[in-house]
């Protein structure tokens, strides 16, 4: 099993899993074009594609869904609540899933869970393969008990660390987006992921990524010093999935 990044932030998010002759992709912010620039870089094309996910209907993780689905005949998997909202579009092989009921592509099984975010039915996942779990954390405003027992005992972690408290508190945004983004529907800061970590078992994690890092309101290295520092790791085994480099493959044995 194996996972990396296309890209993560506010101007665009997309996360590729593989497994066998498996490929997900899970949202997709990015225009067709960049995407398909993107999966290059990782040596796949958008035909290698099994299925998309979506995690909500915001526009830096469902904005490309669409498009990319329609030109590949790529089936779409997402809640009824975010089908909803009408950011998707048509696309011919949709799917919907429950936030509470595991779910099975090819050769992933997918766990989603429901998360406090500003939309109408977000979700994150646990894509796994039996022996192996990758948990994804972004777009919450808090954690919860149940997003706790959800990744728990993870091989891998990609966790958001939106924004550093005071840098929000101090940077340009106008009181009602900072409100928003600090809120219990918002993002996530460093110090509510570097929380997570304290409280998820991780005896068997091989990877913590951090990722949707605010490219005003937060940097790289104080997102991987907040991790470290729980981990008792150095903050550069801490790996970042970048808003423009996303991540490279990473092998989880």
């Amino acid at each position: 099993m194996r996972f990396a990044s296309l890209g993560s932030g506010s101007r665009g998010n997309a996360t590729l899993v593989q497994h066998g002759a498996t490929s997900v992709l899970i949202d997709c912010g990015f225009s067709v074009k960049e995407t398909e620039q993107r999966l290059a870089r990782l040596q796949l094309s958008a035909a290698d594609i099994s299925a998309i996910l979506v995690t909500h209907e915001h526009g830096d993780h469902i904005g490309g869904v669409g498009p990319l689905a329609r030109k590949y005949a790529l089936p779409v998997w997402l809640t009824p609540g975010t089908a909803s909202s009408g950011a998707l579009g048509k696309v011919e092989k949709l799917q919907h899933f429950s936030c509470h009921e595991a779910f099975v592509i090819q050769d992933l099984e997918i766990t989603p869970f429901p998360v406090p975010h500003d939309c109408r039915e977000p979700s994150q996942f646990v894509l796994g393969t039996g022996a192996h779990r990758l948990g994804l954390l972004t777009d919450t405003g808090k954690i919860t008990p149940h997003i706790v027992e959800q990744l728990n005992r993870c091989d891998a972690l990609l966790v958001e660390c939106n924004h550093d408290p005071l840098m929000l508190e101090q940077g340009p945004y106008p009181p009602v987006l900072k409100a928003r983004v600090g809120g219990e529907r918002g993002h996530l800061s460093n110090p509510q992921a570097a929380d997570l970590l304290r409280r998820v078992e991780v005896g068997s994690l091989q990877h913590v990524v951090a990722a949707h890092i605010s490219d005003k309101n937060n940097t790289a290295g104080l997102a991987q010093q907040a991790l470290a520092a729980v981990l008792n790791c150095e903050p550069d085994w801490i790996a970042v999935a970048h808003q423009d480099q996303g991540l490279e493959w990473r092998e989880i044995a």
